[in-house]
């Protein structure tokens, strides 16, 4: 593989993967549309009105990502410690409908009720969530008011969650405040977020790791997300026995997001040809570009998928 691919080539292999009727989930949707020069064209004049100089460039890179635990039965064994350990009073997990029925979740509750954690639980998050449930999401926590929060579910779920986190400490904000430009304002994280342990049940979308929280915007038909290095997960637990529960069509799906993005980053233009620099360290994306750090993972995953 070649790191000198061209944008026309991986537009046209991201494209197939969209479109394909086996597409991952995860970046095929009803509102798709293949990307465009004058797409990527408007966005990148959106951003220059952010620079610091306008024809500057990055000069850096930040990696930020979540403790991770890994180890067969970590979830019933320590999570309700791990909760205690940070002395939450009271806990709000989430969930989905199905996971809900499923043993992993019923591994957490064993262990929060083992360890005698006071929790609430919200087990309604949308597969591929709306901006109307991330809403819904955030209206539970407000109500609530937890200390931590817990997530039990796949990408979906994590994202969700975390959307409750930020917009609960953030209860004045309005919720295109954080969504990500142009859509939204995209502004800068500055508040204190509660601590949020994730516990994934799939394999695919990574997001205990990162301070990503993916969305369909109804009003405007288009997929979209916020993006924060403070939304990132405390700590993830990823637990083999979790994903045990797994129908075959999402393991399929899994591999295709891991392809996917492995690709995505592997091709992304490198950190230090972005443009705008930002003012502040803090207005620095939580997705930067390629660099050697990532380009050592993102072929290790290209490896191990193809």
């Amino acid at each position: 593989m070649s790191a000198s691919a061209s944008r026309s080539s991986v537009v046209r292999l991201l494209g197939l993967l969209q479109s394909s009727s086996s597409a991952c989930p995860c970046h095929s949707h009803a509102h798709s549309t293949l990307p465009t020069a004058s797409s990527f064209s408007s966005l990148l004049n959106y951003g220059r009105q952010y620079a610091y100089a306008p024809d500057s460039k990055d000069y850096a890179f930040e990696m930020a990502a979540s403790n991770i635990r890994f180890g067969p039965g970590v979830t019933s064994s320590e999570v309700g410690m791990d909760l205690n350990n940070l002395k939450a009073k009271k806990v709000a997990v989430y969930t989905d409908k199905t996971i809900a029925q499923l043993q992993p979740m019923k591994a957490v509750i064993e262990s929060l009720e083992t360890h005698k954690v006071n929790y609430v639980l919200y087990d309604t998050c949308r597969v591929e969530p709306t901006d109307t449930s991330f809403k819904q999401a955030i209206d539970f926590a407000r109500k609530h008011n937890p200390d931590a929060f817990v997530a039990v579910g796949g990408g979906s779920v994590m994202d969700t969650t975390k959307a409750a986190s930020l917009y609960s400490a953030n209860p004045e904000a309005d919720f295109l405040d954080f969504v990500n430009a142009p859509i939204g304002k995209g502004l800068p994280v500055r508040s204190k977020l509660k601590p949020l342990i994730a516990v994934p049940t799939t394999a695919g979308t990574g997001s205990e790791t990162t301070g990503t929280a993916i969305f369909d915007y109804e009003p405007l038909h288009v997929k979209t997300g916020i993006a924060h290095r403070a939304l990132k997960p405390l700590l993830g637990l990823v637990d083999p026995l979790n994903t045990r529960s797994m129908p075959s069509q999402v393991h399929a799906s899994s591999g295709l997001d891991v392809l996917c993005h492995a690709l995505e980053s592997y091709t992304a233009l490198p950190y230090n040809q972005r443009s705008p620099r930002p003012r502040d360290p803090i207005e620095r994306p939580a997705y930067q570009g390629s660099n050697p750090i990532s380009d050592v993972w993102s072929l290790q995953a290209l490896k191990m998928v193809v």
